[in-house]
Parts: C-alpha cells; sequence; structure tokens
C-alpha cells in the first residue's frame, strides 16, 4: 500500500511541473491571479478539485 501512496504523490510532482516547465510566464501570471481571490473562492476550488480527482480515481478503478 505504500508503494502506491508513494508512485501516486510522485506522479502528482510530474502533473504539477508540467505547466511551470512548458509555459513559466504564463504559470507565474495564474499564481499571483490567485491571489486576487478570496479564501473562500480558493477553498472551493479546492473542493472541487479533490471531488473531480476523487471521481476520476473511481471511474479508473472500475474501468481496470
Amino acid at each position: 500500500m505504500w508503494q502506491e501512496i508513494l508512485t501516486a504523490l510522485c506522479l502528482v510532482l510530474v502533473l504539477e511541473g508540467i505547466l511551470p516547465f512548458l509555459m513559466p510566464e504564463r504559470w507565474q501570471r495564474m499564481m499571483s491571479g490567485i491571489g486576487d481571490l478570496s479564501a473562500r473562492q480558493v477553498r472551493l476550488a479546492g473542493l472541487v478539485s479533490m471531488l473531480l480527482g476523487t471521481l476520476c480515481l473511481y471511474l479508473v478503478r472500475q474501468v481496470a
């Protein structure tokens, strides 16, 4: 089980690094724009991201 968790964390790092590597200027603008959002908006975006990730994981696990 720990191997799967560490694999998932490593994949998150790879995926998170794609945009800054490919489009650093656009990524910087996007990150500075996040500072303009309220804490509630950021929290809502995090919740939506977690729910979508959970749904995608469920769907992938059902197909496999």
